[in-house]
């Protein structure tokens, strides 16, 4: 009993969390998926709503085997590989260049995060024409620079392709999000102390392998945690595909969070909670191994 009492104030404490989680997190997903295991394909004209039945697996199977939705996922996981890719290269380069404490290192570090400041719909409307595929005397944007300085064999479609359009979106992505992981890193860096490096040096370490054994592994859980947050954002890419493309039917940039944008304003409601629990899915994926990682170091 005194246990109990004990944990009573903490519990009251985060009590109202804990209701408002479970109510506009759990709640909800539990709702998504029972929708998603429905047919509610459309609503009613007269009430809005119609008499549901439950089709089990239907929904997913017709997904899964859907050639527009497969290549949504393929959209997903190219558009994800190089986002991650991009985005902790060039944030962890910004981060090591500035390690090395330049005098203007304020100015580059404002520069780098300035991106992250715009919102995806400001940064996607300028992206638009910075993406136009318009090539020759037509072309603008990254076309008409590359023309203008004598490199027109670079002029592409950038998101027309097919296959590859979705590239294009990546740039902007990683645009905006390499200053985050570089402000990530190079606090990383920071706080690494001064002596493993005078330590490092004293022993005849040169730069370069004072970076790859001592600095480098100590940035291993920022690097984990960075993929981590990376990872999730990727799958929940909207915003910023809408916003150049213009709307929800272009086919070459299509991912899963626009078909399910889609399926909405249709009023298909099984098949947008679908696919909000294919991405739920997906998305437990990456971040479980995680926890249990974490959960394990803390032990």
């Amino acid at each position: 009993m005194k246990k109990l009492k004990a944990y009573g104030p903490p519990v009251l404490m985060i009590a109202p969390s804990l209701i408002l989680i479970g109510i506009f997190v759990y709640y909800l997903i539990f709702g998504s998926v029972q929708t998603s295991m429905t047919d509610i394909h459309e609503l009613a004209q007269a009430t809005g709503r119609q008499e549901s039945h439950f089709v089990g697996l239907e929904n997913y199977a017709t997904l899964l085997t859907s050639p527009d939705f497969l290549h949504s996922l393929r959209n997903l996981l190219v558009y994800t590989l190089a986002f991650i890719a991009g985005t902790m290269f060039f944030g962890f380069l910004w981060a090591w260049l500035l390690d090395r404490r330049s005098k203007a290192e304020g100015v580059f570090r404002s520069l780098y995060l300035f991106p992250m400041a715009v919102s995806s719909v400001a940064a996607g409307v300028v992206w638009q024409w910075l993406l136009n595929s318009s090539t020759g005397q037509e072309a603008s944007g990254l076309n008409r620079l590359f023309q203008y300085i004598g490199l027109g064999g670079l002029q592409n479609g950038w998101i027309t392709d097919q296959d590859w359009g979705i590239l294009g979106i990546a740039m902007p992505a990683i645009w905006q999000m390499a200053g985050y992981i570089m402000a990530l890193f190079l606090a990383g860096f920071r706080g690494i102390p001064d002596e493993l490096r005078e330590a490092a040096r004293v022993d005849g370490a040169s730069e370069w392998k004072i970076y790859r054994y001592v600095l480098f592994p100590q940035l291993s859980p920022i690097a984990l945690s960075a993929l981590i947050i990376l990872g999730h954002m990727s799958l929940k890419i909207f915003d910023l595909v809408v916003a150049i493309t213009g709307g929800y039917t272009y086919y070459p940039t299509k991912v899963p969070a626009v078909d399910m944008a889609f399926y909405l304003n249709s009023g298909d409601y099984a098949l947008a909670s679908t696919v909000g629990v294919v991405l739920l899915l997906i998305i437990l994926v990456l971040i479980v191994p995680y926890l249990v990682h974490v959960a394990k170091e803390d032990k």
